[in-house]
């Protein structure tokens, strides 16, 4: 039978691969973060979008929270929705530019938010009720059982509260209308 030994290269090889893992296991976070995530600069997009959510807060606290959390908008959001305050950036926090013109966001933030929305249809379009604004609804209401309030049947709830979206709709309108003739009158 023959003996297994170790030889020389080899205990070598071993101490060599042993120390180089245990350098790698124990390296301390800290040699990798000041070129990652605490120097990196947040994004202007999630600064506005942040800004967006919460107008009550500083732009620039809302930059030095997400430099601090290696933008995590996630984090920041949580943090503020949970009741406590963001930490408060040092004196020497510069906050990145932004992608409006002007740094505080005023007349360019809402001049970009205004094209940028879609036009919705008024309610008499979306739900198809143009034939129905110049009939009387006073009757439609008046012919509607009273007693019965909630029925067991599915498509009969549907219909019932159809009808009632849609007079609710016609009333609104016809008030909105009053009201213009009355204004138009005392003009």
């Amino acid at each position: 039978m023959a003996e297994q030994t170790l030889n020389i290269p080899q205990l070598l090889v071993f101490l060599a691969v042993t120390v180089l893992a245990l350098r790698w296991w124990f390296k301390p976070a800290s040699a990798s973060t000041p070129t990652s995530a605490a120097n990196r600069r947040p994004n202007p997009a999630q600064i506005d979008q942040l800004a967006q959510m919460f107008p009550q807060l500083d732009r620039r606290t809302i930059a030095w929270n997400l430099q601090r959390n290696g933008g995590n908008v996630q984090g920041v959001t949580e943090t503020v929705l949970g009741g406590r305050s963001l930490e408060q950036p040092p004196p020497s926090f510069q906050l990145p530019p932004s992608r409006t013109a002007t740094p505080t966001g005023g007349p360019a933030r809402s001049a970009t938010r205004q094209p940028a929305k879609p036009a919705q249809p008024d309610l008499i379009t979306r739900y198809n009720l143009a034939s129905k604004v110049g009939q009387a609804t006073t009757t439609a209401t008046e012919e509607q059982p009273k007693g019965k309030v909630w029925s067991q049947d599915k498509n009969e709830r549907q219909a019932n509260l159809q009808r009632r979206r849609e007079e609710m709709i016609l009333a609104a309108r016809r008030k909105m209308e009053e009201k213009a003739k009355a204004e138009q009158k005392t003009a």
